[in-house]
């Protein structure tokens, strides 16, 4: 056991493309409660999560409740863009999956989404069977760049953080996989 190893997935940029629907949610919300979004904020904030997008970038507001309020609703409007327009997953992530699999490799998401936008997309994808975990933003207590969400990935699969590889398209993620003390791949579907 000593030489295995554990793949450690981001999620959204990482095993689907997600960029359109997200950004059409925060669209979507800032319209219906009237707010503004400057411009090029959704590639600052991708990787991070909601609270801290609305709270440091576009700081809607400072009353910890309201923008819990407002993160919760952006997730809900993402997840009714996902059921209106589908999803697909990324070019050769099911193959890939399917070799690691098939190598005996366990494989965790760790993402800085919802707990319930990763099991609408993996049911929705058909890939439930290839992770044995996922950890979201609700199961830790700080979002990427901190390390927390690859740790605690790392944890449940039984595998020390050295023995892990991080697939991470965000720079906060790779950050984040770097101060994990895990291997990373960067990949270039939202940051070129």
């Amino acid at each position: 056991m000593k030489d295995a190893w554990a793949a450690v997935f981001d999620w959204d940029g990482v095993i689907l493309d997600s960029s359109r629907h997200h950004e059409e949610s925060w669209e979507r919300l800032a319209k219906v409660e009237g707010k503004v979004l400057p411009k090029g904020h959704f590639l600052r904030g991708f990787g991070r999560r909601n609270v801290e997008i609305m709270r440091d970038m576009l700081h809607w507001s400072e009353d910890p409740a309201e923008i819990q309020r407002l993160s919760l609703r952006k997730e809900e409007l993402y997840r009714e863009v996902v059921k209106e327009r589908g999803i697909e997953p990324l070019p050769g992530v099911r193959e890939w999956l399917e070799r690691l699999q098939e190598g005996g490799i366990p494989c965790g998401i760790g993402s800085s989404t919802e707990e319930k936008n990763v099991r609408l997309g993996l049911g929705l994808l058909g890939l439930e069977d290839f992770f044995q975990t996922a950890v979201t933003a609700e199961h830790v207590k700080r979002g990427k760049p901190a390390p927390d969400v690859f740790l605690e990935v790392a944890r449940r699969l039984g595998m020390s953080p050295g023995r892990c590889v991080v697939f991470e398209d965000a720079p906060a993620g790779v950050e984040a996989g770097r101060a994990a003390g895990m291997r990373v791949v960067g990949v270039t579907t939202t940051h070129p």
